[in-house]
């Protein structure tokens, strides 16, 4: 005979609030049972997702922000939400025009998540090239830039993957039938 236990925990039950809207309000305490029951994953369905991973976070026309940035601060993300950044940087030269960083800011400090530059170890006519392809999270207050000096470049994209509370953002134009 099964055993049914009452399992209270409020991160379960906002999972099923957030995964199941229509039963936000069911009261009920989420049941567990010790009988061994197959499962089916309905999660992405119930998410508004039934795309793979990497089909779901795919840069499409109309959402597609690009960005090139040379010689200046240019802010790429502003809002919340997590943000998939892909482009290409190349870096020409030593000294101290020739980084490429990605920061992060909170409005009162900077950091810099990812760099790409040449030491001075390299001779003068050196060059490099790299690609990224990041995802970031963005919270409130936030935002994203390159700064890059007037020997590097970085041009790409950036695309909204998901809202702040996680709910994917799906490329713009996929209707699922």
């Amino acid at each position: 005979m099964p055993e049914i236990t009452r399992v209270t925990s409020e991160a379960l039950q906002a999972t099923i609030r957030r995964l199941l809207p229509s039963q936000q309000g069911f009261g009920d305490d989420l049941q567990a049972t010790n009988l061994i029951t197959p499962v089916i994953d309905l999660t992405p369905t119930a998410e508004g997702s039934v795309l793979q991973p990497l089909l779901q976070q795919a840069v499409a026309f109309g959402n597609a922000s690009a960005f090139s940035v040379f010689n200046a601060t240019t802010t790429i993300i502003n809002t919340t939400g997590f943000f998939r950044i892909t482009c290409g940087i190349s870096v020409q030269g030593t000294g101290a025009d020739n980084a490429a960083d990605l920061n992060v800011t909170d409005g009162a400090s900077s950091k810099v998540v990812w760099s790409s530059f040449i030491t001075s170890a390299f001779s003068s006519s050196a060059s490099y090239g790299s690609n990224l392809d990041l995802v970031v999270f963005v919270n409130s207050g936030e935002s994203v830039s390159w700064t890059c000096g007037n020997h590097a470049i970085a041009r790409g994209s950036v695309r909204q993957i998901a809202d702040k509370q996680g709910n994917l953002v799906n490329p713009v134009g996929f209707t699922f039938e």
